[in-house]
């Protein structure tokens, strides 16, 4: 697999997937390590998705790094969620604040845990192209280091505005919802394998590894970040981690696939 400033290029999501289940947690995280995947994101956003990878992680954790978020308007439910994330991963690799919120009230506790060493890097993320430009203006602070955000042929709003300043900056780009967003809308209708068939040659063989592929050949991105409770889909997803990379004309192809 490709490594980028983040590691591998594929890493893992939990959203909507572990819910709890610590042994299927474990299949799944085992399948991405196996894989090559190193970096896994999560969130108290996602119900039990923390504490669940954190069992899962607990006899291999030398080799993750865990990329998980902020996510409440207090500072002080922040700072808990955070105690509650050095029991679960001891070192956070990638501290997000979550869609924004109480981003301004947040980083500088943040800035301090990164100062003493409990805190690797520093990112923010948003799903919606409707908070780009409050997106933008965090960014622009100099104060992130990574930034996340959705892209997939269906959502290129990013290509316009993020990406371009992610570049300029010097910011590493995680991207969610390769896939769609909730529901994974674009693995709704697969195509053929007839379809498919032009795409061999860059190492695709299944729709999903398509989509991964399409996203990993814009260079300025550095992961993305497929959830999946499937070991064998894991294993798939991570093959679309390496080159030969897409040119324009693949990515227009597969972008009509997609319909968009």
């Amino acid at each position: 697999m490709e490594q980028r400033r983040l590691g591998p290029v594929v890493g893992l999501g939990t959203y909507r997937t572990f819910e709890g289940d610590v042994s299927a947690a474990r299949a799944v995280v085992d399948a991405a390590l196996s894989a090559g995947g190193r970096v896994f994101d999560s969130s108290p956003m996602y119900g039990a998705a923390e504490a669940s990878l954190g069992a899962a992680l607990r006899d291999r954790r030398a080799e993750a790094t865990v990329a998980t978020k902020i996510w409440s308007p207090s500072v002080e439910e922040g700072r808990a969620q955070f105690e509650a994330q050095r029991r679960f991963f001891h070192i956070v690799g990638i501290e997000q604040i979550h869609n924004l919120v109480a981003w301004e009230e947040h980083l500088p506790w943040i800035e301090e845990e990164k100062v003493a060493g409990r805190i690797d890097r520093i990112g923010v993320t948003h799903w919606s192209a409707g908070s780009f430009g409050e997106l933008e203006g965090a960014l622009r602070t100099g104060r992130f280091d990574v930034v996340q955000l959705p892209l997939n042929p269906g959502e290129r709003e990013s290509e316009a505005r993020l990406l371009p300043l992610a570049e300029e900056l010097g910011i590493a780009v995680i991207v969610m919802s390769p896939f769609g967003g909730t529901g994974a809308p674009l693995l709704g209708h697969s195509p053929s394998e007839a379809e498919l068939e032009p795409l061999r040659e860059f190492g695709v063989e299944t729709w999903p590894q398509a989509l991964l592929k399409w996203v990993l050949s814009d260079s300025r991105v550095d992961l993305v970040i497929p959830a999946s409770r499937r070991p064998q889909r894991v294993h798939e997803n991570a093959l679309a981690g390496a080159p030969p990379w897409f040119g324009p004309d693949e990515r227009s192809f597969v972008a009509r696939l997609a319909g968009s």
